[in-house]
């Protein structure tokens, strides 16, 4: 049996928990500079605000309905995201992370009498430990349970919050109800041929006369979500990822840029969070590449993103040295004057650590690990980037508009919850 843990509205859940004032009013939250909408709570959503729809185009229709808005916080969202996981743990060592707010459960091997009940139990301690409200669907499948956990979460007074399927009853009607633009795995494109195909629903995807043509559209992944769907377990719990291929770290600037300086600060801050992420993963690269795009509502009929790809002598995750390597580029394809919005550095060719090849005549200077270290192990016990390289801006690790900004009640002392007794 397989459950699928959801938490409801999670950004806006996160925010409530240390801002109860909040709960039962609407609230939105704002994705990386204030831009779009990202999450809404229920108020928000009954009161027609919609998804993804540009902050500054709605901002007086927020106010006239008093809607509360968020700047993102992921250090909040991420640090309560890993307590939901860490509580699910202790129902069941099979758990698959699936985003930030949704978990796969696997309960093989173990006798639970009456699932409704476990899940009853679970949703009251992670409610308990943490006030976050989730839906769970339980099924014979990961597939099923997704339609389950949206039964839940669509009919919540009726549910508790809770529903499994656990006949061929059950799963005969959930799938019947689920519409084929629901249904895990299928997108927009896929949905405007299934629907031109008569297949409108679940139920419809499973019929044996459209196998041939989910195979032809889907091939093998199509045949194991129809399997699944017909209550055949067919897709396991996926073990944790292992290393990133390629590590990215790119930003939107909360104005324009215009200098080399001031882009070279910012590409050197972006270079350093790659180097950062690296040694998290025991990992080095060989590869650097630079991204720079230029406003393109200011140009005309020109090109206004620009790549530089560059590969170093020797696997590396020294902050010193990746930086070194952007910044060279940088040189070569900036120009002064020009209007730029966005910039990114990306780390590829990775490679595990303990199996870098040293070269005899060219090699990092060896005092750079010891001093990653310092870093890394005083980033670590502070949560705070303050030990930094000369050509960075020692306030902020990236600019962003944040306007909106709720505290890191979890991962800052600085900004820790204050209770008066």
């Amino acid at each position: 049996m397989y459950a699928l843990v959801d938490c409801n509205n999670f950004y806006a859940s996160c925010e409530r928990v240390f801002q109860p004032q909040y709960v039962g009013k609407p609230i939105v939250i704002l994705s990386n500079n204030d831009g779009c909408i990202i999450s809404r709570s229920y108020e928000a959503k009954d009161l027609g605000i919609p998804m993804g729809a540009p902050e500054f185009k709605i901002r007086n229709e927020l106010k006239e309905k008093n809607v509360k808005v968020f700047s993102s916080n992921y250090a909040l969202y991420g640090d309560l995201s890993n307590r939901v996981m860490k509580i699910l743990e202790g129902f069941t060592p099979n758990v698959e992370v699936y985003s930030i707010d949704e978990s796969f459960l696997n309960f093989d091997g173990m006798s639970i009498e009456n699932y409704h009940d476990y899940g009853v139990k679970i949703k009251a301690r992670i409610n308990k430990w943490l006030s976050i409200p989730v839906c769970i669907g339980f099924a014979p499948t990961k597939a099923l349970s997704k339609v389950a956990n949206k039964i839940a979460k669509k009919y919540q007074e009726r549910t508790q919050g809770i529903y499994v399927i656990d006949s061929e009853e059950k799963r005969t009607k959930a799938l019947k109800w689920t519409k084929i633009e629901d249904v895990w795995g299928i997108g927009y494109r896929l949905t405007k041929k299934m629907k031109a195909k008569n297949i409108l629903t679940a139920y419809d995807f499973t019929l044996p006369h459209n196998e041939n043509f989910i195979k032809k559209e889907m091939g093998v992944v199509g045949l194991r979500l129809k399997y699944e769907l017909e209550g055949k377990s067919v897709l396991e719990l996926e073990e944790a990822p292992s290393a990133k291929k390629s590590i990215a770290i790119t930003r939107s600037f909360d104005g324009n840029i215009t200098t080399f300086n001031e882009m070279k600060e910012r590409v050197s801050t972006f270079a350093t969070v790659c180097a950062e992420k690296l040694r998290k993963q025991n990992s080095c690269c060989y590869g650097v590449i630079l991204y720079l795009q230029k406003d393109k509502f200011k140009i005309e009929k020109q090109r206004y993103s620009f790549y530089k790809l560059e590969t170093l002598s020797f696997a590396s995750n020294s902050n010193i040295t990746i930086s070194n390597l952007a910044i060279k580029m940088l040189k070569e394809i900036f120009e002064e004057g020009a209007i730029y919005k966005k910039a990114g550095v990306i780390v590829t060719e990775i490679i595990p650590e303990n199996q870098k090849q040293f070269h005899l005549f060219e090699e990092e200077n060896p005092k750079h690990q010891a001093l990653m270290k310092v870093m890394d192990d005083f980033h670590k016990k502070t949560g705070e980037r303050k030990i930094k390289l000369g050509n960075q801006d020692l306030r902020r690790t990236w600019k962003m508009k944040q306007n909106h900004l709720s505290n890191k009640y979890t991962t800052d002392f600085k900004e820790i919850l204050k209770v008066k007794c």
